[in-house]
Order: C-alpha cells, then structure tokens, then sequence
C-alpha cells in the first residue's frame, strides 16, 4: 500500500487521526522514563514526560489564541467593503 494513501485516509478520518495522534503522544510519554538525563538545569527537566506535555498543551493553546485573534480582530462583517 502506498504511504500516500494511508495518510489520505487518516486524514480524512478524524476519529483514527485523533486516535493515531494521542498514541503517538503517550508514547513519547512512555519513552521519556528511558532516557537518561546527563545535566539538569531546572527541576522540571527531571519530571518524565513533562517535554511532551508542555509541547502539547503549548501547541493547543497556540491553536486556540490564534483562532480567537483571527475571529475578533481580522474577520469583518459581510458588509465591511459594501458601506
């Protein structure tokens, strides 16, 4: 099977992409408690999975405040141009 057609269908199916994705973040989760960590800056470095968690809300949130921005400050109404 080709790996284009694969990801059409994944695409096109968001119940298995949703899927797909939060496996894909549990694993990065689960692999996090088997690397070791050499020099520690911060304390939160030491909590497992915590990269993966940041990076994912983070992303949601970016996601979230973009679309409110682009619907209270750049959409106009149907007759903006017309008055």
């Amino acid at each position: 099977m080709d790996i284009g057609k694969i990801l059409e269908s994944l695409v096109n199916n968001t119940r298995t992409l949703k899927r797909v994705s939060y496996a894909v973040l549990a694993l990065t989760v689960v692999i996090d408690f088997f690397i070791s960590r050499h020099h520690h800056v911060f304390f939160w470095e030491d909590i497992p999975g915590f990269s993966a968690v940041y990076g994912f809300i983070s992303c949601v949130l970016i996601v979230v405040v973009s679309k409110a921005l682009g619907h209270y400050w750049l959409e106009r109404s149907e007759d903006y141009y017309n008055d």
